[in-house]
């Protein structure tokens, strides 16, 4: 919301950077069995002409130490990054939604 809504590319670029920096010390604290799932309410792209929200895809990226890399491609729905989480977390399957994650 401080960059790419406000279209502060140079802001968001070295927030992505600081970002990226972080990213290696908080995976080399997972441990077996942890999961992260990175994502936001929407995307935006603060070179995009208008308001707020400029594009209709949802960034996701989900890593941990027994999770395979892998692409998970556009998803039908964000119910999606729910039912994962369900998946991994050894609950009950949702409603709606499709697992992306592959576990080890």
């Amino acid at each position: 919301m401080l960059y790419g809504h406000r279209r502060d590319i140079a802001g968001y670029a070295a927030a992505l950077e600081a970002f990226d920096c972080w990213l290696p010390r908080f995976e080399a604290l997972m441990r077996p069995g942890d999961l992260a799932l990175i994502t936001a309410d929407h995307g935006c792209n603060p070179s995009w002409p208008g308001r707020d929200h400029t594009r209709e895809n949802v960034p996701v990226i989900g890593f941990g130490p027994v999770i395979i890399a892998g692409n998970i491609g556009h998803r039908e729905s964000f119910a999606d990054v729910g039912q994962s989480l369900a998946m991994h977390l050894d609950l009950v399957p949702l409603a709606d939604g499709a697992a992306f994650l592959n576990p080890n």
